[in-house]
């Protein structure tokens, strides 16, 4: 290939020396089709195995643009090429250009062997101005003394070409004419995939375009796009930032606690130097990244590279538009990417599901061994999420008691009552996100982590350490208080005088809880209530004041109400308010210091009961999960822009939400076993994430990137649109709801190591996968059937059922199979159904996941638009053209271009088939094999 290239850039250059150049126009979207007729071999006697190899040369710049090339079409001399040839925008192709077509005998592909037969050269100018924009060449040998034969070069429009027969091609298969129609669309499909929206998020993509034959002998042309992700670099620097900010937080509560105990203070002091360490090294790895330039991808050639973990492996998308006689244009998506997993980590003891499940059971142990309280993941979890509400409603309800003092001040009764309204709501939101007996129990033992602790029993010895889970009920001071003072209904308030207000407002302040005397249990419940209690001491002087103003507008003549009005002091309803607004203020921020406390005590055990393991798990888990999330990011934008017309899909989207089906090719055996359980944790793991739509700023890229906030245990990802975009979605997803994702993962092994781990290995990881996961995508369809009419899910041409699908997909993940591929071909099938996001992933997005795509795109072909079944096996050698040459080209391998150490595949694995016939044979095999592997991973 790079002797033929070499000589290809010398012809090319010999052409164009000292041509003159006149500047036109740039020629967007430059795509043509090939075919030979009466091709003259060397050998009289046999028909050639015709490749067509096509070379650019922009004349300004005297410089190559591109390589391409058809498939090889196996003897004939008229040879019909499906491969076409596509420009895409990036490549700055004038009309000018200089195009020229090498044509070869191929006589051994597998060897390269092959021999010249012609060539011939044209301008995309003479292309262009030609009628019907298609032309026929000679070709002339090397010396350029006889022609032999003719090539025919046809512009390809999808979605424009006109209605009727414009050009009849022989086809050596059935010795048929065959027309080239497609039915005239209204508008280009070209802006969709190349429009500014799609070029913000999506770079550097390469197109691959094909003339496939339907089953009534019509053609049908089908587009290929992959492209890169900004997002494989920019959602994990956010998510990164997001971390550090999170863990200095952390370390800042920790330090908050106040006076602990010499044994907490040391254990305190231990985990703010762990946290520490964690800081700098995504410090140093977030520096590292802001460094790099060059592909937005992560090639699989750099998984060993520590400052590259927490981007996805050859995150990319691809999209195949499909253009048929009197149907209008299909496009189906989907992404392609490496296993979520910790692969520079490794995976010698696991993955983080084996990981997770044996820190669990070992924090228990080390609970003792510090002396700590063991607290479950449950309740681990709920400490962060009232630490997460805490953060977030505090100065919410600061900032809306503020507001209401200045609609007080500004005496307008509309905006006193909304803003009363928003502050009723966040304060009831406060005090039930508190009313959790975790918080009671977690300030008992705040307290006794106290210096001078004194029980309530009066005994010198120290209480125990290890309190139950369960925890204690205490009984509260005023029965059904609590629960009474949270209701809220105005009608039944009774309005108190100013001296009563002032002392039901009355608290007994207190800095912290005691240090040293007897802990009160029944104390938390009266400044918890207190909350409560100061809110309806608020609405119902709002109320009273409304009521005033009312009865005044009601019994004052017309020509008298503005005197009246303007003879009220302006400041008045402030003053009444002031007192009662402040008391509200401190008793959240009293609350919200010892439940802050309390639930920063919790983490504190959670993080000494880890030591040394758990927050080297959550680093691999931040790891893992910013893979998925990239990927997860980069399918619902690509989703979420195709659909913005679609208001059926607009519907379920805010209605339910989409399901994300990623489908896997790893095996259940060796590291790839690891790789399986890390990325079922980071497939989990994205239920904490909901998306929201947001108006873009301005249309410039910057302003449409994806923006991530939240913590660890919740994460939103806000999608900005232009308003143009913005302007035509419903209104519900204009005030940002949040948008929920259903993650289901289906994984069915298909290489060698799948069947040794079925046949001698055990594959219960990959059985409770899929059963587990089926059931989350049959629950979502039923939700989906509950609230969606069927009118907003997408038609295909099959006929089956989504129920019936459903129901043999359950079938197949009970049945003991082996690579069983059903399973995959129903959840992605289902998937399209539902108008999800698709994902397929092997070990490195490569080989397994290639031949996984191209397998579906000829599914569809066939299933949706009537794909010639002739022509089925043509159309997959077509898109695996390269796979079957054993070239790495850029589009079967998104790597190419890159540093990468084109190893050989490990070939120790023999056929079992063979090995079969003797059972010496295969002992042999079966402790080589092991031997061999003991050696790889000592």
């Amino acid at each position: 290939m790079a002797m033929r290239e070499a000589e290809l850039t010398e012809q090319l250059w010999g052409d164009s020396a000292g041509a003159g150049v006149i500047f036109v126009s740039r020629v967007q979207h430059l795509e043509f089709s090939l075919a030979c007729r009466g091709l003259v071999c060397v050998s009289r006697d046999r028909k050639p195995n015709t490749l067509v190899q096509v070379a650019a040369l922009d004349v300004c710049e005297q410089s190559l643009l591109a390589f391409s090339s058809t498939e090889i079409v196996q003897g004939t001399r008229d040879p019909l090429f499906l491969t076409g040839v596509a420009f895409p925008p990036q490549c700055p192709i004038l009309e000018e250009t200089v195009i020229k077509l090498s044509v070869y005998d191929v006589k051994d592909k597998s060897a390269n062997n092959s021999t010249f037969l012609g060539s011939a050269t044209f301008s995309v100018a003479d292309l262009l101005k030609s009628r019907d924009q298609q032309i026929s060449l000679n070709l002339r040998s090397s010396d350029d003394l006889e022609a032999v034969g003719t090539v025919v070069v046809s512009r390809m429009k999808m979605g424009e070409i006109e209605d009727g027969e414009v050009d009849h091609m022989a086809t050596d298969i059935q010795a048929q004419k065959c027309a080239l129609v497609c039915e005239s669309l209204h508008g280009t499909t070209n802006d969709k995939d190349y429009g500014p929206l799609m070029s913000a998020l999506f770079k550097n993509p390469v197109c691959k375009v094909y003339r496939f034959q339907t089953l009534d002998s019509k053609w049908m042309l089908v587009r290929e796009q992959m492209a890169e992700s900004t997002l494989s670099f920019t959602i994990p620097k956010q998510l990164i930032t997001l971390h550090i900010q999170e863990d200095s937080r952390r370390i800042q509560e920790l330090k908050d606690l106040g006076e602990l105990s010499p044994h907490w203070d040391n254990l305190r002091r231990e985990v703010i130097s762990r946290y520490d360490q964690v800081i700098r090294s995504y410090q140093e790895t977030l520096e590292e990244l802001d460094k790099l330039t060059g592909p937005s991808f992560k090639p699989s050639c750099s998984k060993a590279q520590k400052y590259l973990e927490f981007i996805p492996i050859n995150l990319h998308t691809q999209r195949m538009r499909v253009t048929c006689p009197r149907k209008t244009d299909a496009f189906y998506d989907i992404i392609t990417v490496g296993a979520p997993a910790a692969h520079f980590q490794g995976f010698k003891s696991g993955g983080l599901q084996k990981l997770l499940s044996r820190y669990e059971s070992e924090k228990k142990s080390y609970s003792t061994a510090y002396q700590c309280i063991y607290y479950s993941p449950e309740q681990t979890a709920k400490a962060r999420e009232v630490l997460g509400s805490l953060s977030e409603l505090q100065p919410l309800i600061s900032s809306l008691a503020d507001r209401l003092l200045q609609a007080a001040q500004q005496r307008s009764v509309d905006a006193l009552r909304d803003t009363l309204k928003s502050l009723a709501e966040k304060t009831e939101q406060f005090v039930h996100a508190l009313k959790d007996e975790l918080v009671k129990s977690a300030l008992l033992a705040l307290h006794a982590a106290r210096p001078g602790y004194i029980s309530k029993t009066q005994t010198h010895t120290p209480p125990p350490l290890h309190l139950q889970t369960e925890m204690p009920q205490t009984p509260s001071h005023t029965g059904a208080e609590p629960d009474a003072a949270v209701c809220i209904n105005m009608d039944e308030v009774q309005t108190p005088n100013k001296e009563e207000q002032l002392a039901a407002v009355t608290l007994e302040r207190q800095d912290s809880i005691p240090h040293y005397k007897e802990y009160d249990e029944e104390e938390w419940d009266r400044v918890w209530a207190s909350v409560a209690k100061s809110l309806n001491c608020v609405i119902a002087l709002v109320d009273k004041l409304q009521e005033q103003d009312n009865n005044n507008q009601e019994s004052t003549p017309d020509q008298a109400l503005a005197d009246v009005i303007t003879s009220h002091n302006p400041s008045e309803w402030r003053e009444q308010l002031s007192p009662l607004v402040a008391s509200l203020k401190e008793c959240v921020t009293e609350v919200g210091d010892r439940a802050q406390k309390s639930m920063t005590f919790i983490l504190l055990q959670e993080a000494v009961c880890s030591i040394p393991q758990g927050l080297f798990l959550q680093q691999r888990r931040d790891v893992v999960f910013s893979q998925a999330l990239s990927a997860l990011a980069c399918g619902f934008v690509m989703r979420l822009y195709a659909g913005l017309e679609d208001k059926g899909f607009l519907q379920q989207l805010h209605l339910v939400g989409l399901v994300a089906q990623f489908e896997s090719l790893l095996s259940t055996y060796s590291e790839e076993i690891g790789m399986l359980e890390d990325m079922e944790t980071g497939i989990s793991d994205l239920n904490r994430v909901t998306f929201r739509i947001t108006e873009a700023k301005s249309d410039d890229p910057a302003e449409l990137q994806p923006v991530v906030s939240g913590r660890r245990d919740y994460y939103t990802v806000e999608i900005p649109l232009p308003q143009q975009s913005f302007q035509i979605i419903p209104p519900e997803l204009q005030e940002g709801k949040p948008l929920q994702i259903f993650p289901v993962l289906f994984n069915v092994g298909i290489n060698e190591q799948q069947t040794i781990a079925e046949r001698f290995g055990d594959i219960s990881l990959q059985e409770r996968i899929n059963q587990r996961n089926f059931e989350i995508l049959d629950g979502y369809f039923k939700t989906l059937s509950d609230k969606v009419p069927s009118e907003c899910l997408p038609c295909f041409q099959t006929q089956m059922d989504v129920k019936e699908l459903l129901e043999t997909l359950g079938q197949n993940v009970v049945t003991k199979k082996r690579k069983n591929v059903e399973i995959l071909w129903l959840a992605g099938t289902i998937c399209r159904r539902l108008n999800g996001i698709r994902f397929t992933s092997c070990k490195s997005a490569k080989d397994r996941t290639s031949m996984s795509v191209t397998l579906e795109q000829c599914a569809l072909l066939r299933d949706e638009h009537q794909l010639s079944k002739d022509y089925f096996i043509r159309a997959l050698d077509c898109m695996r053209s390269r796979l079957a040459q054993g070239e790495a080209a850029q589009w079967d391998d998104p790597e190419a271009g890159s540093v990468a150490n084109h190893k050989p595949a490990s070939r120790h694995f023999y056929p079992i088939a063979l090995l079969l016939v003797s059972s010496h044979l295969l002992v042999v095999w079966l402790i080589l094999s092991l031997v061999f592997l003991l050696a790889k991973y000592q």
